[in-house]
C-alpha cells in the first residue's frame, strides 16, 4: 500500500457524521487570536492528531493545494490536475484524496496550522519544504498568471515554512521542474547566489545543496517515498547549474 492508501485510509476512519469531520475540525481550528501564526493553546497538536509526519505531511500537502487553489475564485480542473501531477496521487487512492481535497477547498481560510506545522516537523529539511512550496506555484499557475491573492497565500506558506528569500525564488522561478542547462536558465539563481559570489561561496552552497536534497537523505528524515522520488530531479538540476558555472569560470 502506498503511504496515500495508508495515511487517507486513516483519515477518512474519521469522517462518520461528516466528511472528514474530526480530524480537519480539529486539526483546522488553529490561533486566529493568537497572532503568532501558531495553533491556539488546546488546539489540537497536527502531529500528535495525525499519528506521524507522513501523516502530517500528506494531509497538509492536499489541505495547502485545495486552499490555495480556492483563494482566487473557484477551484479550476487544471489546478487539480497540477495537483494530481505535482503530488503522484496514485489511481486507486484517488477517491479518498479527493474527498480530502474537496472539504478543504470549501474556502480559503485555515491554511496557516498546516503550513507551520509542516514547517516545524521538516525544520531540518528546508529543500523537501522548498520543493513543495515550488509545487504549490506550479498550482497556482495551472489556470492563469499568479493572483494578488496567491502569492500572498504562497508568502503565508513560505513563512510558515522558514524559508528564506532565496528558497523562495528558486521555488518561484520553477528550477525544481526544469533542466538548468536548458537555454535561459541562470545556474546562479538555481544555487541561490548572486552571479558576483566567490568560487567559495558556490562551491559551499552546492554542497549544501547536494546534502539536502538527497533522496536518501529525505527518506531518512520522513518524507514520503512517492515524494523523494522529485528529488532526483532537483538533483539532477543542482549538479547541472554547478557544472555551467565550473565551465564558465574554468574551475
Amino acid at each position: 500500500m502506498s503511504v496515500w492508501g495508508k495515511i487517507i485510509g486513516g483519515v477518512t476512519g474519521f469522517m462518520t457524521g461528516g466528511p472528514i469531520g474530526a480530524v480537519l475540525g480539529a486539526a483546522m481550528g488553529h490561533a486566529a487570536d493568537s497572532g503568532a501564526g501558531r495553533l491556539a493553546p488546546g488546539a489540537a497538536d497536527l502531529t500528535a492528531l495525525l499519528g506521524s509526519k507522513e501523516q502530517l505531511f500528506a494531509v497538509s500537502v492536499v489541505v495547502l493545494s485545495a486552499k490555495l487553489a480556492k483563494c482566487d475564485g473557484p477551484v479550476k480542473r487544471a489546478e487539480i490536475d497540477a495537483f494530481k501531477r505535482m503530488f503522484r496521487i496514485p489511481p486507486e487512492n484517488m477517491a479518498e484524496v479527493g474527498q480530502l481535497f474537496d472539504q478543504a477547498r470549501e474556502d480559503a481560510k485555515g491554511f496557516e496550522p498546516f503550513a507551520d506545522r509542516v514547517g516545524q516537523a521538516f525544520a531540518d529539511n528546508p529543500a523537501m519544504l522548498e520543493d513543495v512550496l515550488a509545487a504549490l506555484f506550479t498550482i497556482a499557475r495551472a489556470d492563469a498568471a499568479l493572483t494578488r491573492g496567491e502569492v500572498a497565500f504562497l508568502q503565508r506558506v513560505q513563512v510558515g515554512f522558514g524559508l528564506d528569500a532565496a528558497a523562495w525564488m528558486r521555488a518561484r522561478d520553477g528550477h525544481a521542474a526544469r533542466p538548468a542547462q536548458e537555454q535561459g536558465i541562470d545556474p546562479y539563481s538555481v544555487l541561490g547566489l548572486p552571479a558576483n559570489a566567490s568560487d567559495e561561496q558556490l562551491r559551499a552552497t552546492w554542497r549544501k545543496l547536494m546534502r539536502e536534497n538527497h533522496p536518501d537523505a529525505l527518506l531518512a528524515r520522513g518524507v514520503t517515498p512517492e515524494f523523494a522520488k522529485r528529488a532526483t530531479d532537483k538533483v539532477a538540476e543542482i549538479n547541472n547549474a554547478w557544472d555551467r558555472i565550473k565551465r564558465e569560470r574554468k574551475l
